[in-house]
């Protein structure tokens, strides 16, 4: 991985007077510690309907740039000192920083190594293919890299196909440690050779005429026998129900605990039309193996030996590489649908930049002293986040509402704002937020959803009709937290009015 060292920027920065100090943004401290006004009534009605307690929540409502418009006072200033869980909203620092260490441009390589002689389409010996983090390598890349790999003159190898995973130091993280739902997606742990989300995905097409939906899973998985046919549901007299779709997943009785077979005890619902469903494979140690030979079999190919565990020799040179899209597309995925295992990887990379103290694969622990770092160079220091995965898939995550408002002020008039507002969702268009209800602020909100069991919380920029831009960061933690999103929704629309006054 080769980028510009963020040190060197940093000094340039400083020396153009370009830091955030220099446009005015560390008067957000001084002023974020008087408190401005109550909440909105609307804001208070709707909490008291969830009921949650005012001081279950912290907002701070900002201009984005106050030094360009002289209004440095927080239009809402609500206990934004309290360290609270932001939930997904802490994928804002991971890809902030991001964007500033690695640069939008940067990419992630997996290195494809040739051990052995080519001859008459057989390889004699061994194939490498050597992970190195790529959070996007799903099945149709997969499927380019083995293409490539043909596109040698390779159409069977006599020895194994080795993959190389040292990239990333080993975890002792489970998919089941969150919640206790390890086929949940959102729960899926990082790989330095990440394929397809370690995921199975399933498309169901019903067929009135045969009784039954027709299932394809994606992608085949070597020694796994899947059931490609599952009866429709039917009604009383035994004809297709034409009842409304409910909830068709339960109504399968799907059985996932095998890693070898995936089945189905119950039926599909005709009304459902065709649905899409991805769980998270039972046995994801060995799920890169299943995939890789699952699709070089399904592409022709032949192997003597097996798919397992390898290294690839130091200094040797690879046959090709695959590249990534680059960091400025993939923080698309990781904020517009908030993708957690995305955001865990680019969070380890993280530990791989110039400067880092530690060398060797990446680490968490490592994650963490370089972000800390750049939040003291780039932030000055205040409200440190507490930092666990990158994700915000966590317990232990804390921010202040002060401390990402100062983010994003920060981010604001930085080169990388553009990347990082597009990244984010927008309210009742797309991503997180396409299903937002809210009237006044549609279209005008660029803001990054955060949802736990505990937590609720919404950060990033609100719009207005009279040209200013505020940065917004709201966070709810209490038991009630998902039934306060109305209010949250309320404040972004209250913003929206309150900032073209």
């Amino acid at each position: 991985m080769f980028f510009t060292p963020f040190r060197s920027r940093l000094r340039a920065r400083l020396a153009a007077g370009l830091l955030a100090g220099g446009l005015g943004l560390c008067s957000l401290g001084a002023a974020a510690q008087t408190a401005g006004p109550g909440l909105p009534p609307e804001v208070n009605a709707l909490l008291a309907r969830a009921k949650v307690p005012p001081d279950a929540l912290a907002v701070l409502v900002v201009d984005a740039a106050p030094a360009l418009n002289g209004k440095s006072a927080p239009l809402l200033n609500w206990r934004a000192n309290a360290a609270m869980n932001p939930a997904s909203v802490m994928k804002l620092v991971t890809t902030y920083a991001g964007l500033e260490l690695l640069g939008p441009s940067f990419t992630w390589a997996t290195p494809v190594f040739v051990d052995g002689s080519v001859a008459g389409g057989v390889l004699q010996g061994n194939l490498i293919i050597q992970g190195r983090g790529d959070p996007k390598l799903v099945q149709e890349r997969l499927w380019l890299l083995l293409r490539r790999v043909q596109g040698l003159g390779i159409k069977s190898i006599t020895g194994d196909i080795l993959l190389d995973r040292s990239a990333f130091a080993a975890s002792t993280q489970n998919a089941a440690d969150f919640d206790g739902e390890p086929q949940r997606p959102y729960n899926v742990v990082p790989d330095a050779l990440l394929l397809n989300f370690k995921s199975v995905v399933m498309t169901f097409s019903p067929n009135p005429d045969s009784g039954s939906a027709s299932v394809s899973f994606e992608p085949p998985l070597a020694g796994v026998q899947v059931q490609t046919r599952v009866p429709l549901s039917t009604g009383a007299n035994g004809s297709a129900s034409l009842a409304a779709c409910g909830d068709y997943r339960a109504q399968l009785k799907a059985d996932f605990s095998d890693p070898f077979r995936m089945v189905f005890n119950g039926s599909y619902p005709v009304a459902c039309g065709e649905k899409v469903w991805a769980v998270a494979y039972a046995d994801p140690a060995s799920y890169a193996e299943r995939a890789v030979a699952g699709m070089w079999q399904e592409m022709g190919g032949k192997l003597g030996g097996r798919v397992r565990e390898g290294r690839a020799a130091p200094h040797q040179t690879p046959a090709f590489e695959m590249t990534s899209p680059p960091l400025a597309e993939v923080i698309r995925d990781i904020n517009k649908f908030s993708n957690n295992v995305m955001a865990q990887q680019l969070f380890l990379t993280l530990s791989q930049t110039p400067g880092a103290e530690r060398a060797g694969a990446a680490s968490s622990e490592a994650s963490r002293e370089v972000v800390a770092r750049w939040w003291r160079e780039r932030m000055g220091g205040q409200e440190q986040p507490v930092l666990d995965n990158g994700s915000g898939l966590s317990r232990q995550a804390r921010i202040t509402s002060q401390g990402l408002a100062r983010l994003l002020q920060t981010a604001y008039v930085s080169g990388a704002m553009p990347e990082l507002m597009a990244s984010l969702p927008i309210s009742g268009v797309d991503g997180t937020l396409r299903r937002s209800k809210s009237g006044v602020s549609q279209g005008w909100a660029h803001l990054k959803t955060g949802s736990l069991r505990d937590a609720t919380a919404l950060a990033g920029y609100v719009h207005t009709p009279s040209g200013r831009r505020l940065v917004l960061v709201a966070i709810v933690n209490h038991p009630n937290a998902n039934a306060a999103r109305p209010a949250l929704e309320a404040l972004v629309d209250w913003a929206v009015k309150e900032g073209s006054r």
